[in-house]
C-alpha cells in the first residue's frame, strides 16, 4: 500500500510544495513544529533512510541542504534543524525545522496554521530558491 507521501507525489493528496525535481519533493509539514517546517522526501518509496542507495542518500542530503538554505533566508530563526526519525510514515523523510529554541524540535508539539498562512510560508521559502 502506498504511503501518504507517495500519494502526495502522485498528486492524489494536495501539499504545499516548496521544491520538486525528478527524484525528490519538498513540501510543508501540515502538522508543523514551527512555521516553515518542511519535509524532503525521495519520490521512490523506501521505508528507512539508511536503506537508500548511497547516491540517492547523498542526493537527498544535497536537495535538503538547498531547501534548508532557503528556509533560513525566508523564516526568522537561529538555524534550521534536521531530523530523520521515520516512525510516523514508512517513507524516508527529512524534517527541516526553523529553530529558535530546543523545544522547536519537540515532535509532540504542533502549530496550527491557516491555509493562507501555509500558502504565505510556502511562497516566502520558494522565493529564496
Amino acid at each position: 500500500m502506498s504511503s501518504i507521501f507517495t500519494k502526495i507525489v502522485q498528486g492524489e493528496i494536495p501539499a504545499y510544495k516548496i521544491l520538486e525535481n525528478d527524484d525528490f519533493l519538498a513540501f510543508l509539514d501540515v502538522r508543523p513544529n514551527a512555521k516553515g517546517h518542511t519535509l524532503c522526501i525521495p519520490k521512490k518509496e523506501v521505508d528507512k533512510i539508511f536503506d537508500l542507495e548511497e547516491d540517492t542518500y547523498l542526493a537527498l542530503m544535497a536537495f535538503s541542504r538547498k531547501v534548508a538554505k532557503a528556509i533560513e533566508k525566508a523564516i526568522p530563526c537561529k538555524r534550521v534543524g534536521m531530523a530523520a526519525v521515520g516512525l510516523e510514515v514508512p517513507h524516508v523523510h527529512v524534517h527541516l525545522i526553523p529553530l529558535n529554541e530546543m523545544n522547536d524540535m519537540n515532535f509532540a508539539q504542533h502549530m496550527a496554521l491557516s491555509e493562507e498562512e501555509f500558502k504565505e510560508v510556502a511562497r516566502l521559502i520558494k522565493n529564496q530558491l
